[in-house]
């Protein structure tokens, strides 16, 4: 028995005296479980939707996907490990959708000794694409464009005294970079900046720093339960200061987690309205899930669904029996794919950026409303 979780997903060979059908391995290892599990789970889920419906259609090129997905348990490590098993020993074609930025970055030794392609890491980080990764290929924004847009948003309406929490790793010094190009354009600092501990925020201390700075707004950088815990402290101390945070928190686990303590906090996006059924990937998504009972797609699932589309394309794109080779070679090719409505992914050998979309939502009775 593998000492390590591992879930394998819908697509399984069907075995017991039948022939084999031919299948396309592909790779994910995430915190399904650990602080960032209800978004890692929601993207699963929205990724999902678009491999079942191209595997009930016969396939790409007559091979079904098969996604082979290892827990890490949200820590670096063990995602370094999990890559490292999943494409030296189970010989996946690609690896899909990785979780965290310091998590990413300990895949990416792996990617670069195998020639292995990781597609739609669900990080903004910005050492993924500028110096361009030879073998990652981002679908989403960044999150340095993220925080300076939510930056620039409360300054735009005349909030001045924002204070910063940002975690104590790659992905909090990146969105802080964000955060300080948006004072900066606006000719503004910020009224207090506060690193956090990843795994033990002591938002004891963290706190009544943010009420001595006499906050109107906090910009929180942070991952899932830990920054629930950290507004809820703020409730807790009386702060009715405006809580902004990254498009890392935008799932619906999130406002669950947050409970009476969700209404108002603003979450940045980076795919459209995942209700806006006049958006074609969006009405295409909501579809497919509707077809499997489910009701509505949080904006972490949305994320997971174009990710799986650019994937799809990818192995289309690498024609029959596809090699990791080939594959890259299809990625560097792509260009100008529309997900749906305009929202082109384009790559070349200089540029795996994929996507340059930033919003703003807020929550309001529950969901997250534009």
């Amino acid at each position: 028995m593998n000492k390590l979780r591992m879930l394998c997903t819908a697509g399984l060979l069907a075995l017991a005296g039948t022939s084999a059908i031919a299948q396309i391995l592909i790779g994910q290892t995430a915190g399904i479980t650990g602080s960032a599990a209800t978004s890692v789970n929601e993207t699963i889920t929205g990724a999902q939707l678009a491999i079942d419906a191209v595997n009930a259609q016969g396939g790409v090129n007559g091979e079904k996907i098969d996604v082979l997905r290892m827990d890490d348990g949200f820590d670096v490590k063990r995602a370094g490990e999990n890559a490292r098993v999943l494409i030296e020993e189970k010989k996946v074609v690609a690896l899909f959708m990785s979780r965290g930025t310091p998590h990413s970055q300990a895949i990416i030794p792996w990617l670069d000794k195998n020639g292995v392609a990781l597609i739609g890491p669900s990080t903004g980080a910005m050492v993924l694409h500028r110096p361009v990764q030879r073998h990652v290929f981002n679908v989403r924004a960044s999150y340095q464009r993220e925080a300076e847009k939510a930056v620039t948003h409360l300054l735009t309406i005349g909030v001045t005294r924002i204070a910063v929490v940002h975690v104590i790793d790659s992905f909090g010094q990146d969105a802080l970079e964000g955060a300080m190009t948006g004072f900066d354009k606006g000719k503004a600092k910020p009224a207090v900046v506060l690193p956090a501990d990843r795994d033990k925020p002591d938002h004891a201390a963290i706190v009544p720093k943010i009420a001595a700075a006499e906050a109107q707004a906090v910009v929180w950088i942070g991952s899932g339960s830990a920054v629930v815990d950290g507004v809820k402290a703020l409730r807790a101390a009386g702060s009715t200061a405006q809580v902004v945070t990254l498009s890392n928190n935008a799932s619906s686990g999130f406002i669950k987690q947050l409970g009476d303590a969700s209404r108002g906090v603003i979450v940045t996006q980076v795919f459209p309205n995942e209700r806006s059924i006049g958006q074609p990937m969006v009405k295409e998504a909501l579809g497919l899930a509707r077809a499997k009972g489910l009701t509505e797609l949080s904006p972490a699932a949305l994320e997971g669904f174009a990710s799986a589309k650019v994937l799809i394309e990818a192995l289309r794109r690498a024609g029959p029996k596809p090699t990791r080779a080939k594959v890259l070679v299809a990625l560097e090719g792509l260009r100008n794919f529309d997900l749906g409505g305009g929202l082109e992914v384009s790559y070349s050998p200089t540029d795996h950026s994929g996507i340059d979309f930033a919003d703003l939502s807020i929550i309001s009775d529950g969901k997250f409303k534009r």
